[in-house]
């Protein structure tokens, strides 16, 4: 066996540091430390670069990212697009979440198998210093410095330098023999020694639950206190779980219309002007609202009204266009049959801006407008 490193004890942090420049000038190898303890300055004093496992961890958590955002995309826009509540099938907002997990998954299993296997050389576990009788001194309170093999090392000049900046103790460590890698005996101690984790940890929570089936501080969905609507319940002076609004107040979002019924709406007059900008506002406000089942799609049919089994309104039939505006908002406001209140969802503006696109619809399908935005 080829011999890997000589080893020199000191007994003292400052000694191991003195020693250091005295014998990199020599070179004789490459140089190691073993200390029980980091020093500071160590990686300066041997001239160590900087891991790379940094920059490993971010480029593959970027690559985790761009990698899901364009699985997504492909998945959202190209082979099945969906529009969800009036967004655009590519919307890259929605897909941050994903991007997130998948960059931190990406960037974690770097971190931990390119520190195990690439830079500790793992599933090498026969490192020479860990035979090393000045083990039991570098665990406490020794500290080592090695020149080790590179690629050839001279032994005889390894321990004359080490002797001359005051070594302690002088050892040398020959190295292993390695066998092939992945052997039938490795992949048998391995796979056994998973099963066997995976039996004992599965075993274990068997038989804690089993004991405990609820662990503070988790608890079960079915076991955490609850109230029902309308439940009795002694907390409160009145004897009832649910609570009532405070009387005289009004939901945010909920203010009264004003009107009490679509005759009375159809005399209230649009209050803003039909410009380019206001367009752009309605066009916006409809497509994120009302687009999903007023859209474009089979003149105004859209299929996902019909699918909850009502027949969406086509906004172009000339029974529409006699309407006056204020009954189109009475119903943006109120809602009308299938379609719910978007009372709260947008501004008294928007919905005026609503009413005009809705009408630039109607002159487009009826008169070929050009003044849709």
């Amino acid at each position: 066996m080829r011999d890997f490193a000589v080893l020199g004890l000191f007994d003292s942090a400052d000694a191991l540091m003195a020693a250091i420049p005295k014998v990199k000038e020599k070179q004789l190898g490459r140089l190691e430390t073993y200390t029980p303890y980091p020093i500071h300055g160590m990686d300066e004093a041997l001239e160590l670069r900087r891991s790379p496992l940094g920059g490993m961890v971010l480029g593959m958590g970027i690559l985790g990212a761009l990698t899901a955002l364009g699985f997504q995309y492909w998945i959202s826009a190209v082979d099945y697009p969906i529009v969800t509540g009036g967004k655009a099938p590519g919307s890259w907002e929605a897909f941050v979440p994903i991007m997130f997990e998948i960059m931190v998954a990406f960037a974690t299993f770097t971190a931990g198998l390119g520190m195990l296997l690439l830079l500790n050389k793992l599933p090498f576990f026969g490192h020479p210093i860990l035979t090393a009788k000045a083990m039991l001194g570098i665990t406490r309170d020794r500290f080592a410095l090695a020149i080790e093999a590179d690629p050839e090392l001279d032994t005889e000049a390894a321990k004359a330098a080490l002797n001359a900046v005051g070594a302690l103790d002088i050892e040398v460590l020959t190295r292993p023999e390695q066998g092939p890698f992945l052997s039938a005996d490795f992949i048998l101690r391995t796979t056994s020694g998973i099963f066997i984790a995976c039996l004992v940890a599965g075993l274990a929570m068997y038989g804690a639950v089993k004991l405990m089936p609820v662990l503070s501080p988790v608890s079960h969905m079915l076991n955490q206190p609850r109230v029902n609507a309308q439940q009795a319940s002694s907390f409160f002076a009145d004897g009832r779980a649910m609570r009532m609004p405070v009387q005289g107040t009004v939901a945010r979002g909920y203010l009264p219309f004003g009107v009490a019924s679509p005759e009375a709406a159809a005399a209230l007059v649009n209050p803003l002007p039909r410009t380019p900008e206001v367009l752009a506002m309605g066009r916006q406000a409809f497509t994120v609202r009302c687009a999903v089942c007023h859209g474009p799609a089979a003149n105004g049919v859209g299929s996902l009204g019909s699918a909850y089994g009502a027949k969406p309104a086509n906004l172009q039939a000339p029974q529409f266009l006699a309407y006056p505006d204020g009954k189109i908002l009475w119903a943006i406001v109120n809602g009308k049959n299938a379609m719910p209140s978007q009372a709260a969802d947008l501004t008294e503006e928007q919905r005026w801006a609503v009413v005009h696109y809705v009408r630039a619809l109607q002159r487009a399908q009826n008169a070929k407008d050009e003044d849709i935005p």
